[in-house]
């Protein structure tokens, strides 16, 4: 069988084409300009992917007679782990491959083409020859996280060769590779008030940083600036010089040069450095204490929104004395709960500002910097399922996952005490679009789970124990979606409208439903739960009662027809009861399942629109390495739908919000929501949005987004991207 010597551009190509002669990346720009007759030239696009095969990949691949030619070759020279392989008869991999060759797949734009070969495919070890195909990343992708099982393996070649499910980038980047990093998208550290523990986390962000991608760390338990330390008043330097060494740990490891080290740190509002902590990211700061790469994000309680509303003065603990008093670290203190007993407990020192200065000064350091993130506290502990187990103090590097966390305690000689919980992030996505055409919906969510289930399982990072240990006991992964506008505009459905936030209500709910089932499966097939699910609100079935099931049948006539052309099942209320009563016996495997990340280079290859946000230009550009500027169509929109593909700037922060808002309701982490602002924004706009995304139970915003003033004001006759 000769698998490599398929040529993806022969059978497409179209010599006739009067553009053909042209090479693929002026094909690409010509999608950025109108045609005679006012039209968007997608088949450019297109051609341009078709080219970029002929021209390059082609030419630059390196091609086996056969099959088992291949495979040997990859094994010998050490590109392929042999372990992976030896789990299945080698007949049943050709058969494999076969299957994923089967789709005649095809690349829907030249960026998906590009990012694809630039950013995952295996290349020798000199980087200038490919040595797969995307059939080929996905069979060995398949074959990895099917650990050996042949119906696994096929039906994850089918859903992700099918587009419905795409696994993260580190997932699908390193799968089976010998020379790899890890699965795991990002990681979560906690760190605790002392110098062990900081110098832990320190070194833990170089080795999570090689090995996998974003780190994402807690501060807020650390003792302010001039706080004693061994009862010396005026020792401690607080957060910001942390702050610093952790932004040079990540600028030096990366994973094999293939992602960069990054980094985000997280501090409560009610931390007496908080507004030295925002000063960091202002322009004009100086350099001392500037922090430029390192991404920052803020935990405001419910209280500090109520005393803003009051126009009351907003009061800040020391960390230090917090946990003497209360015994156990700042981090894991419910502040509104705790608040006017902390303002009353003499033995706590406290300093106050202005509540509505601080969301001011918030405001301010978003609109010059984007940054920070904000979590909403106490929305995302109430909707908690291990609320009994732990807090939610912090999030990640794109803020989407919301899990419990507990400390480490250290020996003098840095060996652990006590290995506490820390977090990773096994994630993977569903294009919503290709989803809703599914076959059979239940299975691909089944699919999807049991492929991020394998992430977790085979994540085993000994080099920072409270990782491993947290992964281990939680199985915990975050199933995501993404082309939500992309769907809604081929289905001629407005973003925000009536329509679109029934959909994304139902499609959510029946997200959660067949998650919960599938998760339920697994704990009863392995006769094993997450550690701690006896102590969740799945076992004692309370979880399920907050739910109308009635809810999450579509309202509009519309959305009704979608749902009927589709092979989704709504759960009713004996479903829905019978889930629990299943749950509620056997239990489920994972102890997180959902989380809806920002998936930039995945949409790509995927040809989905970002995330569940709308698009923010028609015609996306993009610097890309060597190649410059590369121009992305909106996915689904044609010349005959643009009304439906209208900008996020456009569409404004509160119909993005409602939408998301619809989607939270049934997602147990978070999801990565960026507000998009025009270049008329103010900080009281934004202050706004902060607010109502607060009353709408939003766990947590990502990037604040400005439209560039230059490019609003700018237009181009006969440019696509420029007319916004």
């Amino acid at each position: 069988m000769s698998i490599t010597t398929e040529s993806y551009g022969k059978s497409v190509a179209e010599p006739a084409n009067p553009h053909a002669q042209l090479d693929y990346h002026a094909l690409n720009a010509l999608l950025n300009l109108y045609d005679e007759s006012g039209n968007i030239q997608f088949d450019m696009d297109r051609e341009a992917a078709n080219q970029f095969f002929l021209q390059h990949v082609n030419q630059n691949t390196v091609y086996f007679h056969d099959l088992e030619e291949k495979m040997k070759y990859l094994v010998e020279n050490k590109y392929y782990e042999p372990e992976v392989l030896a789990q299945y008869d080698f007949q049943f991999i050709k058969d494999l491959y076969k299957r994923a060759y089967a789709y005649k797949f095809r690349f829907r734009s030249f960026l998906g083409a590009y990012k694809y070969y630039t950013s995952y495919t295996l290349k020798t070890f000199d980087g200038k020859r490919y040595l797969e195909r995307f059939e080929d990343r996905v069979s060995m992708t398949a074959l990895f996280l099917a650990e050996g099982d042949p119906r696994l393996a096929e039906n994850l070649v089918d859903e992700i060769m099918s587009g419905r499910f795409q696994p993260a980038t580190p997932t699908f980047l390193n799968a089976g590779k010998a020379q790899r990093g890890e699965l795991v998208s990002c990681f979560l550290l906690r760190i605790e008030d002392n110098m062990e523990s900081i110098g832990r986390a320190i070194n833990s962000s170089l080795q999570l940083s090689k090995r996998g991608g974003g780190v994402a760390l807690l501060l807020s338990n650390i003792r302010e600036s001039g706080a004693p330390i061994k009862h010396i008043e005026n020792q401690s330097s607080g957060v910001i010089p942390v702050m610093k060494l952790l932004e040079d740990s990540f600028s030096y490891a990366n994973q094999l040069g293939a992602r960069q080290g990054a980094g985000a740190v997280y501090l409560n509002a009610h931390h007496p450095d908080i507004l030295s902590f925002l000063d960091t990211k202002r322009e004009n700061a100086d350099e001392k204490i500037r922090i430029k790469t390192l991404s920052l994000g803020v935990v405001i309680p419910d209280i500090t929104f109520e005393l803003a509303k009051k126009k009351q003065p907003m009061y800040l603990f020391s960390p230090y004395d917090v946990e003497r008093v209360y015994g156990k670290p700042f981090g894991d203190i419910s502040v509104t709960e705790k608040y006017h007993e902390m303002v009353e407990d003499a033995r706590i020192r406290k300093t106050k500002i202005d509540a509505r200065q601080f969301f001011q000064t918030l405001a301010e350091i978003q609109f010059e910097s984007g940054y920070p993130y904000i979590m909403y506290e106490d929305t995302a502990n109430a909707a908690n399922p291990l609320k009994k187990v732990g807090r939610i103090n912090m999030s990640n590097l794109c803020s989407e996952i919301l899990q419990v966390n507990s400390p480490s305690e250290f020996n003098e000689d840095l060996t652990y005490a006590e290995i506490g919980d820390d977090i990773s992030c096994n994630l993977g996505s569903l294009n919503i679009a290709l989803t809703m055409d599914s076959p059979d919906f239940a299975k691909t969510v089944e699919t999807s789970i049991r492929a991020l289930t394998s992430v977790a399982d085979n994540t085993a990072i000994d080099s920072v124990p409270s990782i491993r240990e947290g992964n281990d006991k939680s199985h915990a992964i975050g199933l995501g979606q993404m082309n939500l506008h992309g769907y809604l505009g081929r289905e001629h459905v407005h973003y925000g409208s009536e329509e679109g936030l029934d959909f994304t209500n139902a499609y959510f709910a029946a997200v959660m439903f067949a998650a919960i089932k599938a998760s339920n499966k697994i704990a009863r097939e392995r006769g094993e739960t997450f550690a701690m699910f006896r102590d969740s609100d799945y076992a004692d079935g309370s979880f399920f009662d907050r739910y109308d099931p009635a809810d999450f049948a579509p309202k509009t006539d519309k959305v009704k027809e979608l749902f009927a052309g589709s092979s989704i099942h709504t759960p009713t209320a004996e479903d829905w009861a019978q889930l629990k009563a299943d749950v509620m016996e056997h239990g489920i495997y994972n102890a997180y399942l959902q989380a809806v990340p920002p998936t930039g280079s995945i949409s790509y290859i995927n040809n989905s629109t970002s995330s569940i946000h709308p698009i923010a230009s028609k015609i996306e550009i993009r610097k890309e390495g060597k190649i410059g500027r590369v121009y992305y169509p909106a996915p689904h929109m044609d010349n005959e739908n643009l009304e439906f593909f209208e900008d996020a700037y456009e569409i404004g922060y509160e119909k993005i919000i409602d939408t998301y808002a619809e989607a939270t309701k049934y997602v147990d982490q978070g999801l990565s929501l960026t507000l998009f602002f025009k270049d008329t924004v103010t900080t009281r706009d934004i202050n706004k949005a902060q607010i109502y995304a607060w009353t709408k139970g939003i766990k947590s915003l990502y990037y604040i987004r400005l439209r560039q003033m230059a490019l609003a004001g700018t237009e181009i006759e006969g440019c696509v991207s420029c007319m916004l």
